[in-house]
């Protein structure tokens, strides 16, 4: 332990800003795990809204440099991949028609 005031104080800051960097990384793998997870359920606006949570995260842990540029880029490039991915699986809705439409009015 150090025996300087000055010293004794960056010891606590080092300290509390280790725990927030810690929360912060910790925070966006977890948002990377509902984000997989919500994947699976195959709902779109779940899929979404993790992931821009999950980008977000990833930028906020570049930006206070709890991850390297490159690496935030690549983390982004696979979630975006993934959504991609995932939505080009899931078939689109049929859009109705003017027949179809006219059809349907006329039953």
């Amino acid at each position: 332990m150090p025996n300087i005031k000055s010293a004794k104080k960056r010891v606590l800051v080092t300290k509390k800003k280790a725990e927030q960097n810690k929360m912060r990384v910790s925070a966006m793998k977890t948002a990377i795990k509902k984000y997989d997870a919500a994947l699976e359920t195959g709902d779109v606006k779940v899929m979404e809204e993790s992931y821009k949570l999950a980008i977000h995260l990833i930028d906020q842990a570049a930006a206070k440099g709890n991850l390297k540029k490159n690496t935030a880029s690549r983390r982004k490039s696979l979630l975006t991949r993934k959504l991609n991915a995932k939505k080009a699986e899931i078939p689109a809705p049929k859009k109705a028609t003017k027949k179809a439409a006219a059809k349907k009015d006329a039953e």
